[in-house]
């Protein structure tokens, strides 16, 4: 008689489905920008630089190596929207909408997937919000373009449209793509705007309200101004997030801008405070800026935005939870606590542990640039910090970098966006967990 073959089927994890989901959009988007229609000149552009701008794309960066203004062309310029869009909104929430636009029903493992793809607390629902993400982020986005499509039709006349449906995308997405690059002024960023008002508003309401997150958001429009109703976790990202904005945008006022007229400064102080949340923007030139100026723009890149959200970096969670811990430790108190709850002891492990990696990544990419291109350290710390906060923001020395830094500052942008924790849990998934403890001895802290 001969023996039954059992096999097993291996499903993905969902942290595995969403790390080869991103990974799988960058490599497709890689090719695509290859192609010779990609690029105004009609060439071949080489593929080390088209997976850096594919991954910077769909990991919301906004680094670049080639202008994207006068480089790509149209159909370049739209595939790097798509890209952005896609990361934006996250891989897994693009794939669902597919699926719930075709009438199909998401299954158990779909919906578990969706869960963690979007920081969702718990399975259900997941579909509701999963519309909600959609229908808002689509609303937002066009209530952005047409609030900027005055200003860049009157200075472009009708490709101002283009130009104002390219940046509140990449804006919402927290990307800092931009297009206003010409072969005369490589890399401007929003730097010929310095003075408007309506475009710097904008913008910066659109990175506010893309890096706040959609958990928060649906607590927003559900709960309405009850705000004893909101979870704990939409009261400290709302709170942290107003306390990073005011605090280096009054930082910035008083230090940096002082040949600009009091509007302008003030302008100046609040964009530059809100687009280190990720966004990757800048309307003044940032080498300008006093070193303690750049020193706290590295920090508000490393914190980024919020959980759920087109943000990257620790998130503003994870510094809030720190933040209660060390309270709690200079009190004497067993658990960490805000708003009248206990933090769960996980979530402060798993803070720490986060904020580990990415300082670990940050310095550790640093260092290689800084020893390979023999460049200074601090300016590196600016790349590798934009890159793993996926930010986009830079001194300038990008573009100059060699192959072994790109891949660098590309492995940065990945982590960033897909997540260290999501890696680990990606690699680790389906592994036996050991129950068994160790014996316990105490150890000097401080």
């Amino acid at each position: 008689m001969p023996k039954k073959i059992i096999r097993r089927k291996h499903r993905l994890s969902s942290f595995q489905t969403i790390t080869l989901g991103f990974a799988g959009v960058i490599l497709l988007g890689a090719l695509l920008l290859m192609l010779p229609i990609s690029t105004i000149a009609g060439c071949v552009t080489p593929f080390n630089e088209t997976l850096f701008t594919a991954t910077s794309a769909v990991c919301v960066t906004g680094l670049v190596v080639q202008d994207t203004g006068s480089y790509w062309s149209g159909f370049g310029q739209t595939i790097i929207l798509v890209l952005i869009q896609i990361g934006g909104l996250g891989v897994i929430t693009v794939a669902a909408s597919f699926a719930l636009l075709s009438g199909r029903k998401i299954s158990l493992m779909q919906r578990s997937t969706m869960q963690d793809a979007i920081s969702a607390p718990k399975v259900g629902g997941i579909v509701r919000l999963t519309r909600f993400i959609l229908r808002g982020t689509f609303l937002i986005e066009l209530l952005g373009a047409l609030a900027m499509l005055p200003v860049f039709c009157h200075d472009y006349g009708w490709r101002g449209i283009w130009m104002a449906v390219f940046h509140s995308i990449s804006a919402f997405c927290n990307a800092g793509f931009d297009i206003l690059g010409t072969e005369s002024n490589l890399y401007p960023s929003l730097t010929g705007y310095a003075g408007s008002p309506t475009i710097n508003i904008t913008i910066m309401l659109l990175i506010v309200v893309g890096g706040i997150g959609f958990l928060t958001w649906d607590d927003v429009c559900e709960n309405k101004w009850r705000l004893h109703r909101y979870r704990m976790q939409s009261k400290g990202i709302l709170v942290t997030t107003g306390l990073l904005i005011l605090l280096p945008a009054a930082f910035f006022f008083f230090t940096d801008f002082s040949a600009l007229s009091t509007g302008k400064r003030l302008l100046a102080s609040f964009f530059q405070s809100v687009t280190p949340r990720t966004a990757g923007y800048n309307t003044v030139t940032l080498s300008a800026m006093s070193g303690a100026s750049q020193g706290i723009m590295i920090l508000l890149m490393l914190i980024g935005g919020s959980p759920g959200s087109t943000a990257g970096g620790i998130k503003t969670t994870t510094l809030a939870v720190l933040l209660a811990n060390t309270a709690a430790t200079f009190r004497q108190r067993e658990n960490a606590q805000f708003f009248g709850r206990r933090i769960d002891f996980s979530a402060v492990k798993t803070a720490a542990t986060i904020l580990t990696m990415y300082l670990t990544l940050f310095f550790g990419g640093a260092v290689f640039i800084s020893v390979y291109e023999d460049l200074t350290l601090s300016a590196c710390l600016y790349e590798t910090a934009s890159a793993v906060g996926t930010v986009g923001l830079t001194l300038g020395i990008t573009p100059q970098l060699h192959l072994p830094s790109q891949i660098v500052l590309i492995v940065l942008m990945y982590l960033g966006r897909v997540g260290g924790l999501t890696l680990i849990y990606a690699a680790f998934s389906g592994k036996k967990i050991n129950g068994a403890k160790l014996p316990q001895e105490k150890i000097m802290i401080g």
